[in-house]
């Protein structure tokens, strides 16, 4: 059930994004929501690989290269202040997406249970539990965010 609201929350960020391809949906994939703020749907993709990577990567598969990709301690909203608009930087960021995502779905169909747990340095040790609900809210979230910005390129409306 969890796993089913996951995927349906990560559809929704895709149907938010859809039809903004090439080097003119880059410029609008890339479209900032209102200054001084670089809220954009390419910066939400890139934000939301990190935090895949971050909690199914790092956090309960201990991978040390599961890291983020455009965030970072020196610079923490990298994955919004560099989403660029242009077609190759596009690419990159939903193939990211697609492998963080591919890998935390395989992830969770293989853990024999929901009690899998792994240690996080800010919340301590968190169970695949807490983190699918944790991310069914990350996405929630911020697809609430992608419908303004959706409508605001080009009066796109629901999903």
């Amino acid at each position: 059930m969890l796993a089913g609201f996951l995927a349906d929350q990560r559809t929704t960020l895709v149907l938010k994004c859809a039809g903004l391809d090439g080097t003119e949906g880059a410029a609008s994939i890339a479209r900032r929501a209102v200054e001084p703020s670089t809220l954009s749907l390419l910066g939400l993709v890139r934000h939301l690989t990190d935090v895949e990577r971050r909690w199914f990567g790092a956090v309960l598969a201990g991978q040390d290269d599961a890291g983020p990709l455009w965030s970072s301690a020196g610079d923490p909203d990298g994955d919004f202040d560099g989403a660029a608009a242009d077609p190759a930087s596009v690419a990159a960021a939903w193939k990211a997406w697609r492998e963080a995502v591919d890998f935390a779905e395989r992830f969770a169909a293989e853990a024999p249970d929901l009690d899998v747990s792994g240690h996080d340095a800010w919340r301590g040790t968190v169970s695949l539990r807490w983190v699918l609900v944790h991310m069914i809210e990350e996405y929630a979230r911020h697809n609430g965010h992608a419908d303004l910005l959706r409508e605001r390129i080009d009066g796109a409306r629901g999903v």
